[in-house]
């Protein structure tokens, strides 16, 4: 990874932040420090931008802590624009969204307390200095000044340039994880996208937090939200191997464990993500969900909802691993056993399963056969269906109820199967059918 470092000892990144950033951010940027400076307060980028631009990543994601009144200057600067305001008082903090999209974070900057391990901290407005000392990372603590004849100048009061430079995941105080065992998480995820390493300090820290029952005592949201960030990193293999190593893992759930049929399994989805993706480049899938799925397919239905209860998955998350809990393992026998199917039995074996499922299903059975039934699935099948409805039978003169959705079924497979290519040749088949069935 090249460092972006400027050139100069003082260390101004307003050349690179003109080079790097879009020029409607940049000169977003320039606009929020002069508005800064009428109105009496200080402005600075904080946050993963400027690690990002250090690091030489491009990031739009843009935070900006006021040393001052942050959600007045924030009012200010929407009515500026024409720009959507949203407050959250209790955190002083403002989402600025302009007409064109682009959102803007401000926060005054404030000092934390907490309660108690795991609580929501209390803020208070403070300076900058203050403000960066909460963060989790020296090298998330770093700063670029907004204003005036400072603009883009680097501003590092815990060391957050050396540890970029050293590759270093280092924590800015002993606290740091009992105040907020998200951090346990988040060390992980930051060590494993930069290949970085924890200082010897920080490592042994997250240690002692992860032995105790500190994680247990998060909100599930919070939890889950740690969680599935990992699993959407770039190469999720990486940070459960090492989230595995730091037994964090049991925090999803005492049997989730990496064992070596597990480890081998993780290379196989990560090709058959891969295979998904080149194959339906416009079908994206939820992939930290299937990374989830995986961890936890050796539990039982009701360990499962277990988790999904203390996670507090959403709704459409959680409805997609009990589906592919309650099919996955029937459909791979099927598979196994019958080489040949016929597209309606394909359509009716693969119906249920969200793409997910799919993705799960193709890493399992790592067959090339398995791959062309669900292609065949998902490309043409899952768009055919009667031409006929069940207003068209009921002017048929079939008596409505149950029958309709048996002929309907059959139509559909006939459809598939490719034993009727016409509107007509599914009436003289819907026909059939009723007489069939004794309608």
């Amino acid at each position: 990874m090249t460092m972006l470092f400027p050139a100069t000892h003082g260390r101004n990144l307003r050349k690179l932040m003109r080079d790097r950033l879009p020029a409607k951010v940049f000169k977003r940027l320039e606009d929020a420090g002069r508005l800064a400076g009428q109105s009496g307060v200080s402005a600075f980028v904080v946050g993963g931008l400027v690690r990002d631009l250090l690091l030489g990543h491009t990031t739009i994601d843009v935070d900006i802590a006021v040393e001052g009144d942050g959600m007045a200057f924030a009012g200010r600067l929407a009515d500026r624009h024409g720009a959507a305001l949203k407050i959250f008082e209790r955190f002083a903090t403002a989402y600025v969204v302009f007409p064109d999209g682009f959102k803007l974070d401000v926060a005054t900057a404030r000092g934390e307390s907490y309660a108690h391990p795991t609580a929501l901290p209390a803020v208070k407005p403070s300076s900058l200095e203050k403000d960066l000392y909460r963060r989790d990372f020296t090298i998330n603590a770093l700063a670029i000044d907004l204003n005036g004849r400072h603009f883009g100048d680097v501003i590092d009061y815990y060391g957050g340039l050396h540890d970029l430079k050293a590759k270093t995941i280092r924590v800015l105080h002993d606290r740091s994880f009992v105040d907020d065992p998200t951090r346990l998480f988040r060390a992980i995820r930051f060590e494993q996208r930069f290949g970085f390493h924890l200082d010897a300090n920080t490592l042994g820290l997250l240690r002692q937090a992860a032995a105790t029952d500190l994680v247990h005592r998060l909100s599930g949201p919070r939890l889950r939200n740690e969680v599935m960030a990992l699993l959407a990193e770039q190469d999720p293999r990486r940070t459960i191997r090492r989230m595995a190593g730091l037994d964090l893992l049991r925090f999803i759930h005492p049997a989730v464990t990496l064992t070596p049929q597990l480890s081998v399994f993780l290379s196989d989805l990560h090709k058959a993500l891969a295979w998904w993706a080149k194959q339906f480049p416009g079908r994206p899938v939820d992939r930290a969900l299937v990374y989830f799925m995986n961890l936890t397919e050796r539990l039982d239905i009701a360990a499962t909802d277990a988790v999904l209860k203390r996670l507090a998955l959403p709704n459409r998350q959680a409805d997609k691993v009990r589906t592919v809990k309650e099919r996955l393992a029937s459909t791979s026998r099927v598979l196994a056993r019958r080489r040949a199917l016929k597209p309606s039995q394909a359509y009716r074996l693969f119906a249920a399963l969200p793409d997910e499922g799919f993705i799960l299903l193709a890493a399992r059975t790592k067959s090339s056969h398995v791959k062309r039934l669900l292609t065949a699935h998902v490309t043409p099948d899952r768009h055919v269906k009667p031409s006929l409805t069940g207003e068209d039978l009921k002017k048929m003169g079939l008596k409505p109820g149950p029958l309709y959705g048996k002929i309907l079924d059959r139509l559909l497979d006939a459809r598939l199967d490719g034993q009727v290519a016409s509107e007509d040749q599914e009436r003289d088949l819907a026909k059939k059918i009723a007489n069939a069935l004794g309608g």
